[in-house]
């Protein structure tokens, strides 16, 4: 009989769980991968600030779940878990029941309150797509409300946006809030230093987590760049609709404080017997592993020691590793194996003060600004290559590049004006046509049957046009690779040349592969003007619009290229291709 394998939330860690499974399975092991979650869709929480602060279209921070494991054996299930029953092995939903054999509980974690008094009944939390968009709105009923109110005690208060707790969410939310806050002063025709923001932190300094270094560069940033108060030592002690109290004694009048000041496991289970620790983490040993033997919890709601007697932090890459630590250990116990213990590797942590600035602590490299972003997008990018391949992908570079919804650089600005793919198609079939013609010419000029390439020393042939590939402006090194390289070899390379030039016309008029004939394109033209130095830059320029989908249009990439992607979503979840892979 199979042994089911249910994984309870679908978070990061739920999910690496689940692709761990579907990779490192065997036809001998028999099993059944469920994945349980309450929502449709997996939720980039590290992102969330980007929607609430509107930078990114709203849905910019989720990804579908049927998307994620399509082309797996992994079975999806909506349903909301609220009771387990570890004896007999039963997950109790208001409408179902569902019996495991192992269980990965990864149901995340929550705001922590700390019991500080109306702070869950009048603040906002941010840790949810929901509250994202509840924040969006409210944020734009201030500005409306604002801009038609005469009192300046009320206007002001409306104006007043304070965000608790100064660690990575606090300081992302607040940074991007900043930014788009300027756009919204123009309009809704409110002088932007009416605006208020508050970064408010119990600690003496926000991001305690990062180097002193960088929280210094934070910390300047926010202040002088975006124009935040930065208070640390200030404890919130009191939240109601229109105000909250600062160390009991200075009263802020603000319509709106958003709570990132702490998280604690999440308590959406009414019940359970598993031992917890701090912040109701549930203790798991060094395999994952709660104190019942096919039961495992991961990322935010367990709580692992390290090696160095530490907790493992509440950060997305630990959620990683202790999801792929549990899967393992799950094969390893169905197998008959010893279980391995989870050695979980931290890289680093990023922080985007705004979406121009970054700082980051990654293998003991302090970076800041532009390298810091990079940083931030490129590990952004290889986690959703994992989840969901190149279409993720490029709806992510979408977002955070192309559709950027608030004031943007000059960059961006005119970035975003692009032009329809089909109005290229022209373009694209006139270079294919001389890439053909082109080849047709040497073929008719001899090139498949005399030595028409000449080096340093060209001294001519009979009754043939030598094409010499140095002249006075080609520089050293390249002189150097057409005599050692090329014109002892001077037929192959001719025969090369000679069929790449017919390929690129045939894939540009067909638009087939126009992304890799675009870049064959301009390093073959590259090669002529360091050679030949042709002056006609024509070809070079009209290569360069090719690169940007313009065989999407009228053109065989539009089937061949989604088709080729399905190919490998399926090929890394299954090791095997599927020919008649449509959907």
């Amino acid at each position: 009989m199979s042994k089911k394998i249910f994984i309870l939330g679908g978070g990061y860690g739920g999910i690496q769980a689940a692709l761990t499974l579907q990779k490192k399975k065997k036809k001998t092991d028999d099993i059944e991968i469920y994945l349980i979650d309450k929502n449709p869709y997996h939720t980039l929480l590290t992102e969330l600030h980007e929607v609430a602060a509107n930078r990114i279209e709203e849905d910019g921070v989720i990804v579908y779940l049927k998307d994620i494991f399509k082309y797996t054996d992994v079975h999806v299930i909506q349903d909301y878990i609220q009771q387990i029953d570890f004896e007999k092995q039963i997950l109790k939903s208001p409408k179902n029941e569902y019996s495991y054999d192992y269980l990965i509980m990864a149901i995340g974690s929550e705001p922590n309150f700390y019991g500080i008094e109306g702070m869950k009944e009048n603040s906002f939390t941010l840790w949810s797509y929901k509250d994202a968009l509840t924040i969006k709105n409210h944020i734009l009923e201030m500005f409306q409300k604002a801009s038609l109110e005469k009192d300046p005690s009320k206007r002001r208060a409306y104006l007043t946006f304070a965000v608790g707790g100064g660690g990575f969410t606090g300081t992302e939310m607040i940074g991007e809030l900043a930014l788009w806050v300027n756009d919204l002063a123009k309009q809704y025709d409110v002088n932007r230093d009416e605006v208020r923001l508050i970064l408010i932190e119990t600690l003496p300094n926000i991001l305690p987590i990062l180097d002193n270094s960088l929280v210094e560069k934070s910390v300047k940033y926010l202040k002088n760049k975006l124009g935040v108060e930065v208070l640390t030592n200030s404890k919130i002690t009191k939240v109601d609709k229109t105000s909250f109290v600062l160390n009991d004694n200075e009263i802020i009048n603000s319509h709106t404080l958003i709570w990132t000041g702490g998280v604690q496991a999440n308590r959406c289970l009414s019940k359970f017997d598993l031992e917890t620790g701090k912040s109701q983490r549930v203790c798991v040993d060094e395999y994952t592993k709660t104190h019942y033997k096919n039961v495992f919890a991961i990322g935010d709601f367990s709580l692992f020691i390290t090696e160095d007697n530490k907790p493992l932090p509440a950060l997305v890459e630990a959620a990683l590793e202790t999801g792929k630590s549990a899967a393992i250990n799950i094969l390893n116990s169905i197998r008959g194996k010893e279980l391995e213990k989870a050695k979980p590797k931290l890289h680093g942590v990023m922080v985007s003060v705004s979406k121009n600035y970054a700082v980051a602590n990654i293998m003991g490299m302090k970076l800041s600004g532009l390298p810091a972003l990079f940083m931030k997008h490129l590990v952004n990018i290889h986690y959703l290559f994992g989840i969901g391949g190149f279409e993720i992908i490029r709806k992510y570079l979408n977002h955070e590049f192309w559709g950027v919804k608030h004031k943007k650089r000059f960059f961006h600005d005119h970035l975003e004006k692009t032009t329809p793919t089909f109005l290229i198609v022209i373009l694209r079939l006139y270079l294919g046509y001389m890439w053909l013609m082109s080849g047709i010419e040497k073929i008719d000029s001899g090139w498949f049957e005399y030595i028409m390439l000449g080096g340093s020393n060209v001294d001519g042939t009979s009754g043939a046009s030598i094409m010499q590939l140095v002249s006075n402006h080609t520089p050293n090194w390249y002189a150097w690779i057409v005599d050692t390289f090329i014109i002892p070899n001077a037929m192959l390379f001719q025969k090369l040349v000679v069929l790449t030039e017919l390929g690129l016309g045939l894939a540009f008029i067909t638009g087939t592969f126009t992304f890799i004939a675009a870049i064959v394109s301009i390093g073959m033209n590259i090669n002529f003007l360091l050679s030949t130095g042709l002056n006609d830059l024509w070809f070079l320029v009209t290569s360069i619009p090719m690169l940007f989908g313009a065989g999407r249009s009228f053109g065989v990439d539009y089937y061949l290229i989604p088709y080729l992607m399905r190919q490998w979503r399926y090929f890394v979840r299954n090791k095997k291709l599927k020919f008649n892979l449509w959907k």
